[in-house]
């Protein structure tokens, strides 16, 4: 739910208030900008599950105190219950195997890291009991408690993340991108969300290490809506 046009409009406007020069005749009856209304959101209430084909999480450190150091997590279940009329009043939840971890390290791994145990850098991440250590915490959760409306179709999601057997409240800025009446190829409902937040390692009990403290999170991602269960047969 990005809020960056809206920003570049304000300021736009700010800086036309600001070059202008009104007179007194008209400096107290110039309209106001009139407010944004409401968008209708035309995909119908219910349960959205994530299409993994089109979906993408990613989680980057600061690394060296040059650069962001980025990976992607290829194994990701999550689904939404959206209610279109009360935005406030939808949940997410979202669980992500850490033994998917892809960082797309193209080095000699066993050539510079000969004493790890591990055989690339993939598993080094997902197994270390250093970084993700998924032998012993084999998911991560991130479940909502509060949603809160901020513009017409974004939101600050607030919700428990259990990461390495320690859960905490983070928010994720949320954006609707938007919705479809019907799937291509599902022939169902389809929308669109994406996310960004952060939250600090060391609140998790990882080690301050090299690389820095804060990790951003982003998501992007399609919802189908999850098919109604069908009725059970009635009793013969």
């Amino acid at each position: 739910m990005k809020i960056k046009a809206s920003l570049i409009a304000v300021a736009a406007a700010a800086l036309l208030a600001a070059c202008g020069q009104p007179n007194a005749a008209n400096e107290n009856t110039a309209a106001a900008p009139a407010a944004a209304g409401p968008v209708d959101l035309k995909a119908p209430a219910g349960v959205y599950v994530l299409d993994p084909t089109h979906a993408i999480l990613q989680a980057s450190v600061l690394h060296n105190s040059i650069s962001n150091y980025t990976v992607r997590f290829n194994k990701v279940e999550a689904k939404v219950t959206l209610d279109p009329s009360n935005l406030e009043n939808s949940t997410v939840e979202m669980s992500v195997d850490p033994k998917s971890v892809d960082a797309n390290f193209p080095g000699d791994y066993t050539g510079t890291h000969a004493n790890s145990g591990f055989k690339n850098w993939n598993e080094d991440i997902a197994n270390n009991p250093a970084n993700l250590n998924a032998g012993k915490f084999g998911q991560m959760t991130f479940k909502s408690t509060k949603v809160t409306k901020t513009g017409d179709r974004t939101a600050d999601v607030t919700g428990d993340l259990t990461f390495l057997g320690v859960t905490k409240p983070v928010t994720f800025k949320a954006t609707f991108n938007g919705e479809i009446e019907s799937h291509p190829f599902m022939q169902v409902p389809a929308i669109g969300f994406a996310a960004e937040g952060t939250f600090k390692r060391t609140d998790f009990g990882m080690a301050a290490g090299y690389v820095g403290d804060e990790v951003t999170v982003r998501f992007d991602g399609e919802f189908i809506k999850e098919a109604a269960l069908a009725a059970p047969a009635a009793a013969q």
